[in-house]
């Protein structure tokens, strides 16, 4: 599908790759990883054409195209959601176009013209091309992807300059699927989706015909969709042919024998040099001295892939707390005519680790703030004893003072005894040196969540109120986040679309749905465990034993009645089992009779619907096209069931 021939980047002289030769199969789902800079995100553009070698090539198989979605910055405005999805379609509104056209001169051409027979042959090709690559399920498909990428149908007529960064890329990455390139390069996918729609995004790249290419910050995401780890480091690319928890293992071990290796290595090479030092200038050990040179010359030096920096801290001592830590009482939150919280009920213990989820508005970050002080209509908020907590809003990066430097923003908030350890605290979230002095407003997203999070540190606190602290954050921080709140000796609330960190900290999970609340007391493996099993009760049915014991009324001891003659028993069961046989084969043929029947009224309904959505203007009515679609594919659907079926007669 691609291949990468003794590819190099250089940037200003540096290299960034170097002679790199890789190779990727039809179908296989790669995740790229590595440190912040090593290339990830610019060996994808190059893959996509969007950025050029310094030298080497690409070799793509025969046809095949690659699309790239970056990680932000694209902003789509002047139509309406549906059609800028539905535009991505290009080669099959072109065909759709076509298909019009010759329809129109069909209908103007007499039937005895020669052109009438080539166009006639033409209508019928491109006809077949529409329906083979899915020109009568369009509409249903666009309508698929938005659903799963968590528009409702009431967003489909909103323009599309309405939508707010996170969701205009949502937009993008559908257009991008839509397009079903033969490599799809997605850089930093989930960093906009909730859990929902990365559940579903998962699903369909695991299903997806291509081969896929991404960068992620989400482990889970990537255990699931990805079965080759392709890590970016020292200037070429590292194959690990499994999934990223195993990739961890297998690159622990690999740097472990690499470390061996150099040691070895560094002791001969030690050995040599000491040799030449000693004997350099003695006349008589001069060949062996140059034999000893030629022989370092040619030592090919083992390289140990850098110490990953991390972000290494524990949050202050927690004051103790009572048993009850924060009570919610019948709490009605609402914002206008719309509730988002209603009459709920909710109780925090001392030592818990919640965490709470919901589909895309369900009301999480409400509640979060809601549990911080904020407002709400009705009902109580109980406070417990001696509780100090510290909340850390979705945006709270945001909130951050612009004109001040790193280390003035911590100032600004440190208690006097805390002044001596800011460096220290900006240290252990990888602000060193110079960084400290950068002012906020030219810190990255990661940089500036990291400083948020180092604020969290100034004050003791018992209570943790967390809305989204892994935004921004790449593997190996939220690795050290999650190991410094499972040490935390206090209480946290905490939001993430990071499945791994929620199933990793949680020990309760609280789900907001329909303006109520309900809890799992599990980590969210046990959370889905219960929602699936509920749903797999919902729809069981129950089991009838057809082997129930047998009985008789006979005593012990007695002798059973005398069994009829033989022969008459014989004749009366030949003559019910030629009676069960007639009455099954006029049974077969009735259902078969039925069953053409239906066929031939399927065929001619398909057809006639098929006319329909050939004409001028069909689609230009979103809902009317979503429709047609959906009852194309229903239509299809069924035939194939009744052909199944009647094939199961005749057979």
């Amino acid at each position: 599908m691609l291949q990468l021939i003794n590819l190099s980047k250089d940037f200003a002289g540096t290299p960034l790759f170097t002679n790199i030769s890789w190779h990727l199969k039809k179908g296989e789902r790669v995740a790229l990883v590595g440190e912040n800079g090593a290339g990830k995100s610019t060996l994808m553009k190059i893959i996509a054409g969007l950025t050029e070698t310094s030298s080497g090539e690409i070799q793509f198989a025969k046809g095949a195209k690659a699309s790239y979605l970056p990680q932000d910055g694209i902003v789509t405005t002047g139509q309406s959601l549906f059609h800028e999805a539905r535009s991505a379609l290009a080669e099959l509104l072109a065909m759709e176009e076509e298909l019009h056209r010759i329809g129109q001169d069909l209908e103007k051409l007499p039937h005895d013209s020669p052109e009438h027979d080539q166009l006639l042959t033409r209508y019928g090709e491109l006809q077949e091309q529409f329906r083979h690559h899915g020109g009568y399920t369009m509409e249903a498909e666009i309508g698929s992807v938005l659903k799963g990428l968590g528009f409702s149908q009431s967003d489909w007529q909103r323009d599309c300059g309405e939508f707010s960064g996170g969701w205009q890329m949502r937009i993008a990455l559908a257009r991008l699927l839509l397009q079903k390139p033969d490599v799809l390069l997605l850089d930093e996918p989930t960093n906009h989706l909730d859990i929902e729609a990365r559940n579903w995004l998962e699903e369909y790249l695991c299903s997806y015909p291509g081969s896929v290419i991404l960068v992620s910050h989400d482990r889970y995401f990537m255990d699931s969709v990805c079965s080759r780890i392709a890590e970016v480091w020292n200037h070429t690319i590292s194959d690990y042919h499994c999934n990223y928890s195993r990739y961890l293992v297998q690159r622990e071990e690999r740097v472990s024998a690499l470390r061996d290796a150099k040691r070895r290595q560094d002791e001969e090479v030690e050995k040599t040099e000491d040799f030449i030092r000693r004997f350099r200038y003695q006349a008589n050990k001069a060949s062996l001295v140059q034999s000893r040179i030629k022989q370092l010359e040619k030592v090919e030096r083992i390289i140990l892939p850098p110490e990953r920096k991390k972000i290494r801290f524990q949050f202050p001592v927690a004051p103790k707390s009572g048993k009850t830590v924060c009570e919610l009482k019948g709490v009605t939150r609402s914002f206008g005519a719309h509730v988002v919280l209603d009459r709920i009920n909710l109780t925090i213990d001392k030592g818990e680790r919640i965490a709470l989820v919901g589909h895309n508005g369900a009301g999480k970050s409400t509640l979060m703030a809601l549990l911080a002080g904020g407002e709400f209509q009705g009902g109580e908020r109980i406070i417990g004893h001696n509780v100090s907590m510290d909340y850390f809003a979705q945006d709270q990066a945001n909130t951050l003072d612009q004109s001040r430097s790193a280390y003035d923003e911590l100032y600004a908030d440190a208690p006097y005894d805390m002044v001596p350890k800011l460096r220290d605290i900006l240290g252990a979230f990888l602000f060193s040196g110079d960084d400290i002095h950068k002012p906020v407003s030219v810190l990255s997203g990661g940089e500036r969540n990291r400083l948020a999070l180092a604020k969290m540190l100034l004050r003791p606190s018992n209570l943790l109120l967390m809305d989204e602290p892994t935004n921004h954050l790449d593997l190996f921080s939220k690795e050290v986040l999650l190991d410094a709140l499972k040490g935390f000796d206090g209480t946290v609330v905490f939001v993430s679309h990071d499945r791994y960190f929620v199933n990793a900290l949680a020990t309760r999970v609280v789900e907001v749905d329909s303006g109520q609340v309900e809890n799992f007391f599990g980590d969210y493996e046990y959370y889905l465990e219960k929602k699936n099993g509920a749903l797999a009760t919902a729809l069981a049915q129950p089991r009838i034993s057809n082997h129930e014991p047998r009985t008789t009324n006979r005593e012990p001891g007695t002798i059973p009645a005398p069994l009829p003659p033989l022969n008459k028993e014989v004749r009366l069961k030949d003559r019910e089992e030629e009676k069960r046989r007639k009455r099954e084969e006029q049974a077969r043929q009735k259902q078969m009779s039925e069953i053409e029947q239906q066929i031939s009224s399927l065929e001619k309904e398909l057809a006639l619907l098929e006319t329909e959505m050939n004409e001028a203007g069909y689609f230009d009515d979103p809902e009317r096209g979503l429709q047609g679609g959906e009852r194309h594919a229903s239509l299809n659907e069924r035939l194939g069931e009744l052909y199944g079926k009647w094939e199961g007669l005749s057979g």
